[in-house]
């Protein structure tokens, strides 16, 4: 895994514009590249693309969209960087934040109208630093069938997707301009591949546990959800080409996945008035606080586990449109009781413990006051039987820093210069959430892969035509 320099090499094949990985960025670089004339070829390693997106909820936030000019919602791109920047705590880079805000609604816009790619405004997640509803999801509400549409839409465009080729080297020059790139097959076989321009959408490094324990320490232990194919292949090209990398300490966590069942639990449970305790029967945060950042409190907690506590009403709304709540059921994951007691009894809780919890928060529901946790729950229906609780821990979803792109998806240098031909999206790329966990915005991580996987397919189309032939 390298950069080989061997500028004599001639390739029998050239490619105008390769593109490593076939998740959300990767699949929209490929259609934004033949929207703007040129061809293009993705390379996918594993044999079925799934990567990040397969494993996410599917939604991508943006602003200012057709969407919500339909629903008579104002938004607008200085709106979308003043939460990004409020959530961040200014950290996060303004310059690639204003260019996410003023991209990320024309690019939902552009795979509705133009691929029948159907994004819609959700009013589920509000709120949690967005100041306006920003959450597109497809009709499915899933990852899974957002890749699929895309796929789709790539299949209807003629794009070329290779799977199970892996890309081991990228041939470089002197001027770090990427010549070629090295495929490996199944079978050990390699081959080189000339290209004019490559687009890097290979994902993050979460799968790779010394990078992530030199780069985020406090998860070096834990619980890691995501692709095993994150391996921070863009982070290493990138460096070996002179690349600058920021944010690398960033991070999407998940506090409430599923234990032992490895599934996300809606948090719509926890939106919609339900809370969570520890094994000790104990509340210990605001729970909607900070959803990325939610695995460090629950990771803290006792055998890093918690119960995510709401009633039979709101399992029977959220089984209605969650994938991941259906399959839950399907495992047997959904503890239910009559009674407080009861439930207590099936999760092996301190007796009086959840009814005591409960009692505290209808209080400040009451008293239209917030909680001992600075949460307000009036507004909220009240939690009746039967009651229902989920055992859930923290994990490490998907890495947010990498490397550092300008407003095209150029990758650059630490002077600002850009390298000749190469640009990053997706999880490849340094995102907006600032170098740390609490920095993440909701839907944050396909809004970068899909605006920057645009911008960088149009920019490197438009840039292999100006090589000479």
């Amino acid at each position: 895994m390298g950069i080989l320099r061997d500028s004599q090499l001639a390739f029998e094949h050239v490619v105008p514009v390769a593109v490593v990985g076939a998740g959300a960025c990767g699949l929209t670089a490929a259609l934004a590249a033949r929207d703007a004339g040129a061809e293009v070829l993705v390379l996918e390693r594993d044999k079925h693309p799934a990567g990040s997106t397969a494993m996410s909820l599917g939604a991508m936030c943006a602003a200012a969209s057709a969407e919500h000019r339909r629903h008579g919602i104002e938004d607008s791109a200085e709106r979308f960087v003043a939460d990004v920047m409020a959530k961040t705590q200014g950290r996060a880079d303004p310059r690639l934040a204003r260019a996410i805000a003023e991209q990320s609604g024309p690019a939902v816009d552009w795979l509705t109208e133009n691929h029948d790619v159907p994004l819609r405004l959700d009013f589920k997640w509000t709120s949690l630093g967005h100041s306006v509803p920003r959450l597109h999801l497809p009709p499915g509400r899933n990852g899974e069938e957002l890749l699929s549409l895309l796929g789709r839409a790539c299949e209807r465009a003629e794009v070329a997707v290779m799977t199970e080729a892996r890309v081991r080297d990228l041939h470089a020059g002197p001027d770090g301009r990427i010549r070629g790139i090295r495929i490996e097959r199944p079978d050990g076989h390699t081959e080189d591949l000339g290209v004019d321009t490559l687009v890097l959408a290979c994902c993050g490094f979460g799968g790779h546990r010394d990078m992530v324990a030199q780069h985020i320490p406090d998860m070096a232990n834990s619980r890691y959800f995501g692709h095993e194919g994150n391996q921070g292949d863009a982070i290493h090209w990138g460096q070996a080409l002179g690349a600058q990398l920021a944010d690398m300490s960033a991070y999407q966590g998940l506090g409430t996945l599923a234990d032992p069942q490895q599934v996300i639990v809606p948090h719509p449970l926890l939106l919609e008035g339900g809370f969570m305790v520890n094994l000790r029967g104990e509340r210990f945060t605001h729970e909607n606080a900070n959803i990325s950042g939610m695995c460090v409190p629950v990771l803290a907690q006792p055998e890093g586990l918690a119960w995510v506590v709401f009633d039979g009403r709101r399992n029977t709304a959220c089984l209605a449109h969650s994938v991941e709540q259906r399959q839950l059921a399907e495992l047997g994951a959904i503890k239910q009781a009559a009674s407080w007691d009861e439930l207590e009894q099936r999760c092996n809780l301190p007796r009086g413990s959840l009814e005591r919890e409960n009692s505290h928060i209808d209080a400040a529901r009451r008293a239209g006051q917030v909680d001992a946790f600075g949460r307000r729950f009036d507004g909220l229906e009240p939690l009746q039987p039967p009651y229902c609780a989920l055992r859930v821990t923290g994990a490490l979803f998907h890495t947010q820093g990498g490397l550092v792109v300008d407003g095209q998806a150029r990758v650059l240098r630490p002077d600002g210069s850009a390298l000749p031909n190469l640009f990053a999206g997706g999880g490849a790329a340094r995102s907006i959430s600032g170098p740390m966990v609490t920095g993440y915005l909701p839907g944050v991580g396909l809004c970068m892969a899909i605006t920057l996987g645009r911008l960088a397919g149009d920019a490197a189309a438009k840039s292999s035509q100006r090589q000479p032939s």
